[in-house]
């Protein structure tokens, strides 16, 4: 399954009405229509200035990991309706000891596309491979500086020479398995000018996608300078020059054609709070579920979601864009 390639269906159909007739009808009929996002251990190795582990007294909130046997429990509960599982989605998930059982119960419950999201500084060879077997379909690398300068500057602790051979083995890694790189590059106005060397520094033959995205405030973070306006002249210029290496080297990219608009919203996200599910151990989806005993169709019923999609169909888009807080960029397919 094309993860990528239902993006881009989502963002082709303009009506929010059709959209959530089809996820109604997805949920009516016990299809998965779920992007399950999982962050099985609550900490992080690096302490990268444009995140919230940048912030002490909100790092001593994010307490706990899961045991394999809730694990398990997470599964039963919710992976038969995900049609897609991201390991690692506000922490670092190569600090928990056995990734590889996750990625396994995601093909136990035959999810058709897992990725993993890190900042791959704990990757090696081995361990990529051994992940690789398990049945990893994605690797997804944060990105936040070009230059090794840059990266190890805005990345606080991370290595840029492990980074780096994290992608040679990537590369080598393609000629015997079938699965993706994906690289997610966040600009400022203090790293963005150096992507016009990206692929200087990059092989484009060690990743399939890079997306690029500006900066959002999410929470107390070292760096807090939230202003792009000084970058919107120079902006398409620069994605246009990576737009045709991307051409050039086969790769997907995901970027605005312009810098949004403070609070601009793209219409294809307005279903995306009903497709994300947030997974750790300190939250399950939605207040009041008890995963351990009960499962995601149980849960559902009691809190009337089918109703809430039903409802969807007959809102506005200004009324659905009041209820939503989704990053906006394009997907283009080269």
């Amino acid at each position: 399954m094309d993860i990528y390639k239902l993006l881009q269906l989502n963002r082709k159909i303009k009506s929010h009405r059709i959209k959530f007739l089809g996820l109604f009808l997805l949920h009516k009929f016990n299809r998965r229509y779920l992007a399950v996002n999982l962050d099985p251990v609550m900490a992080c190795n690096l302490r990268c200035k444009m995140c919230y582990f940048t912030d002490a007294d909100y790092v001593k909130t994010l307490k706990g990991q899961f045991k394999e046997e809730e694990l398990d429990q997470v599964a039963n509960a919710i992976f038969k309706r995900a049609l897609k599982l991201q390991i690692g989605c506000g922490t670092e998930p190569t600090l928990y000891k056995n990734l590889e059982h996750i990625v396994t119960l995601g093909k136990t419950f035959k999810v058709p596309y897992i990725s993993l999201t890190t900042n791959a500084n704990l990757l090696d060879e081995e361990k990529i491979e051994s992940l690789l077997k398990a049945g990893l379909n994605e690797f997804t690398i944060s990105l936040h500086g070009v230059t090794k300068e840059s990266y190890e500057s805005f990345m606080k602790k991370a290595s840029y020479e492990k980074f780096h051979n994290a992608f040679k083995a990537f590369q080598k890694l393609k000629a015997q398995y079938n699965f993706r790189v994906r690289i997610n590059y966040t600009f400022n106005k203090d790293n963005f000018y150096e992507l016009k060397d990206f692929f200087k520094h990059f092989n484009g033959e060690s990743f399939d996608i890079l997306q690029i995205r500006p900066i959002q405030k999410i929470g107390n973070t070292e760096y807090n300078d939230f202003d792009l306006d000084s970058l919107r002249e120079d902006y398409p210029d620069l994605i246009n020059c990576i737009r045709e290496n991307c051409k050039k080297n086969n790769i997907t990219l995901l970027a605005p054609d312009h810098i949004p608009d403070k609070k601009a919203l793209n219409d294809s996200s307005l279903i995306f709070d009903y497709t994300f599910c947030y997974v750790s151990p300190q939250k399950f989806w939605k207040e009041g579920f008890n995963w351990k005993q009960e499962t995601f169709n149980d849960f559902s019923k009691k809190i009337g979601w089918s109703n809430t999609l039903f409802s969807n169909i007959f809102k506005s888009k200004d009324t659905l864009k009041t209820l939503s807080n989704r990053l906006n960029y394009e997907i283009e397919f080269n």
